[in-house]
């Protein structure tokens, strides 16, 4: 396989809201080479519930058939229902009508080579194209270069994730906007890299939209860094238990 030393090391923490959908690779002698793609929350606990078989949470298909090694996962999904439409569409990507120029027939092998020419595309393509993704190497041993390259906003790194400590502090709701200067009662976003908050209305004027109806990114008014639009409101996002309370 190809070397990845060009490519951004960043490890990174599984946090509350975190989607993923990850492609498996089997090295079992007997079965080596067979290929899974999956959903998850929590991609330390999935692969354990693969390699330990369907009686403890592995999927019926990859049970009795490990060890399996999680070679890459794509995340940064808004919700758990954009991942499982991905997951959906990387599964079946001859039903996909997204994927339809493909032209793939439902027998075609399911190669690790397969797969990954099969994600390239998907993030190419709409709706996927617009989301703020990060294709992210857990084995490095396994990467190969795309062959198409993917939208500028989105990352290709190597690196894996660990558990996060705690889950992410939530901004107060009153917190004054540095845009408009008014506390409406609306929750205000902090920008990733200072400490610039503003309501969401505040920031689409700022950033504009360039034709789209939602942003795919733009410029801190402050720091003037470059802002994923995806990003900076799942980072704002509040934990689970302040949703739940």
């Amino acid at each position: 396989m190809a070397s990845c030393s060009d490519i951004e090391e960043c490890e990174s923490e599984i946090e509350e809201h975190f989607y993923g959908v990850y492609l498996l690779y089997c090295t079992n002698p007997k079965y080596l080479g067979r290929t899974y793609v999956g959903f998850t929350v929590n991609p330390l606990r999935r692969v354990k519930q693969h390699n330990r078989g369907s009686q403890f949470g592995g999927a019926r298909r990859t049970s009795n058939k490990g060890p399996w090694d999680m070679v890459l996962i794509v995340h940064g999904f808004p919700n758990d229902v954009a991942a499982l439409r991905f997951e959906w569409a990387w599964q079946h990507p001859w039903r996909s009508r997204r994927l339809a120029h493909l032209g793939i027939s439902k027998s075609a092998r399911r190669t690790m080579t397969f797969c990954l020419s099969v994600v390239n595309e998907m993030l190419r393509v709409g709706p996927w194209r617009r989301l703020p993704l990060t294709l992210r190497w857990l084995q490095p041993k396994y990467y190969a270069p795309l062959k198409n390259p993917l939208p500028d906003h989105m990352k290709i790194v190597k690196g894996s994730l660990r558990k996060a400590d705690q889950p992410h502090e939530a901004l107060a709701a009153s917190e004054e906007c540095r845009e408009c200067g008014r506390k409406s009662g609306l929750k205000t976003l902090r920008c990733l890299y200072c400490s610039f908050s503003a309501h969401a209305a505040c920031w689409l004027r700022r950033i504009g939209s360039k034709g789209l109806v939602i942003p795919i990114d733009g410029t801190c008014p402050s720091c003037k860094k470059n802002v994923m639009w995806g990003r900076l409101v799942i980072a704002n996002r509040p934990p689970k238990s302040a949703q739940d309370s």
